[in-house]
């Protein structure tokens, strides 16, 4: 076999390698600090903090994540989600909260069970709600 030949099945080879997983959007992070006391709902906002009437406690609403976003992007954080198990406590599940700076800039967040992934790795998301990986 020619080199140019074998370097052609080489690359075929690794081409296929690309993995498509299932993905959802996902909302984007909340950070509450514990004192938090006033209501913040302007437009554009990422959550509406409120206090709960009687018990002070801090309740955060987050945002309904908007449709899945189609192109290349990049990996920027992951972030393991417990499954609420039965009985009220939580098990480790293997699905993730990523999110991805697009190439125009933006940043979406999805939610997936796609194993291994690292920050700093180039996925698309596909207009059928797939992530392939790597690209």
């Amino acid at each position: 076999m020619s080199r140019t030949a074998f370097v052609l099945c080489s690359l075929a080879l690794f081409a296929g390698c690309a993995a498509e997983h299932r993905v959802t959007p996902a909302p984007a992070p909340v950070v509450v600090a514990p004192a938090a006391p006033v209501v913040a709902a302007s437009p554009g906002a990422p959550a509406v903090v409120a206090q709960q009437p009687g018990t002070g406690a801090a309740v955060v609403v987050p945002p309904t994540p908007g449709p899945l976003r189609a192109g290349l992007g990049r990996i920027e954080s992951i972030t393991p989600i417990p499954v609420a198990a039965a009985g009220g406590g939580t098990v480790n599940g293997a699905t993730r909260r990523v999110g991805i700076r697009m190439d125009d800039g933006s940043v979406q967040y999805v939610d997936t069970t796609a194993a291994p992934l690292s920050v700093g790795d180039r996925v698309e998301i596909t207009a059928d709600g797939k992530m392939r990986h790597p690209v």
